[in-house]
Formats: structure tokens, sequence, C-alpha cells
């Protein structure tokens, strides 16, 4: 039933021991996802165990989450639900505890996740994912190669690719390669709110071929000369140049824009 989820079990020892090294020594709680066969599930449980720290693992697969549960690790707590679904409620009742999320990520599920973590409001100290190698490359994304994803996660998350790993380390083996990716948390978010900044992203990246001027004056709700017009304006306030394209902006670009707008 696993494969129907779109899993692909890892078995890379040295990609384990990455995503276990990556996540520091002062999380004592670390929410995973699809634990799945327990590869990466029992080291990350007994590494926690060392130091008095938890697990906990959330898994759709009714098959694989009573595979879990009879793996009788004191340190491990199995959540059989979606875990976008689950994620919020496990969240909301650690009650300010700080905690980091891993996970070997199914390929569909990995945008739908990504955006489910940044609605939430007390967010994971740093994320690890495994997730597709071309994914990962653009989340970490920098100007001149920007992208809306890249700029979406970078509002509230410096990101790092750790480890590339091979389709080979997976059973049975996707298509592509993948790559270890961790998401650091800002301490200190932008001052502005995520609904501005994500609304200035959707305007900006809405046509990636056009210049920041005219993807933004699409955004006005105005006859075509006023909105461009708005849009210079913005811009200007920005200290940006209209002929950008959105590939060339960084986040704090996106934030200068968003500010002039909003």
């Amino acid at each position: 039933m696993g494969q129907k989820l779109g899993q692909h079990f890892l078995r890379d020892e040295g990609a384990i021991e990455k995503i276990i090294s990556a996540l520091g020594d002062n999380i004592k709680t670390v929410i995973e996802v699809g634990p799945g066969r327990g590869a990466l599930t029992k080291s990350l449980a007994e590494s926690l165990s060392s130091s008095g720290g938890r697990l906990i693992a959330i898994e759709k697969d009714p098959l694989l989450a009573a595979e879990a549960k009879s793996w009788d690790l004191k340190n491990l707590e199995i959540i059989e639900e979606d875990i976008l679904v689950a994620l919020p409620e496990v969240v909301s009742k650690l009650k300010d505890e700080d905690y980091a999320l891993v996970g070997n990520i199914p390929y569909y599920l990995t945008g739908f996740l990504l955006r489910k973590i940044s609605e939430l409001e007390q967010k994971p100290i740093r994320t690890i994912f495994m997730i597709q190698k071309e994914v990962a490359e653009r989340v970490v994304s920098k100007p001149p190669e920007m992208n809306r994803l890249s700029a979406s996660i970078q509002f509230w998350a410096d990101p790092k690719i750790l480890k590339t790993v091979s389709k080979n380390s997976f059973n049975p083996p996707p298509k592509v390669d993948s790559a270890i990716i961790l998401l650091e948390t800002k301490k200190s978010p932008p001052k502005i709110s995520a609904e501005s900044y994500y609304s200035a992203v959707r305007a900006i990246f809405a046509q990636p071929r056009k210049t920041i001027l005219n993807n933004l004056a699409a955004k006005f709700e105005d006859p075509r000369k006023i909105a461009s017009e708005k849009a210079a304006q913005a811009l200007e306030v920005a200290g940006l140049s209209p002929g950008l394209r959105p590939q060339d902006l960084s986040v704090e670009d996106i934030l200068l824009i968003a500010k002039a707008i909003y």
C-alpha cells in the first residue's frame, strides 16, 4: 500500500546519518513525516533516546502504521493520519516547545507540505526533508534564478542542500535523484504580514517571462494606463528598475515591493 501513496523507502545509511546529524543536539522533540519501513525512524528514535528526546511519527498508511507500532520503541509515538491534517493538531499540543520536522517525502506531497508548514504559527526550529533533487534546487535558488517556490520558502526559512542522494538508494527506486534539504527557520521574520508578502510573490511571478512592471500592473484593478502608473510608482518607492524580470529579484527586493504596495 505504501507504493500506492508514492512512497520510495530509503535504504542509504549515509543519508540517514546526515539527516540525524543535521538535527543538532538541542532538539528534544522531532516530528517525522511517514516513517514507512522505519529505516530512518529506528535510528532517529535511538539517537533521541540517548538525550531524553521523543519522536512523533505520522503515517497515513494503516498497514505501515500498524507495523510501526510493533517496533516497541519507548520514545516513539505513532499517529495514523494524513500529515496535512495531523501536523497542525500535533504542533498545537506542543505549547511553544521547540521541535524539528524530518521525513522522506513522497514527491507528490512536497508542495502541499511546504505550504502547510508556511502556514503554521509555530514553525519547526529546522526542517530536514528528503525531496526530489530538482525541487530542492529550485527551493535554494538565488537571483538570477529566483522562482515562486524559492521566493515563498525563503520568506520564512534559510534553505541549504546537505546531500544529493541517488535514486538507487531507495526501494523501489524512483525515476529521479533526491536531495536532503535543510530549512532553518528564521529567528527574526520580516516585519510584514505573510499575506502581503505572498500576495506580492503571486503578482510578481504570475508570468515569469514578463517584466515586473507588467506583472505588477496586472495586479491593479484599474484601466491599463492607471495600473501601469501605480506599478511604476511602487517600483520607484522600492528603488527597483521596472525592466527587471521576476527571476532577478531577491527576497529583500520582493519585501520592498510588498511594503510599497501594502
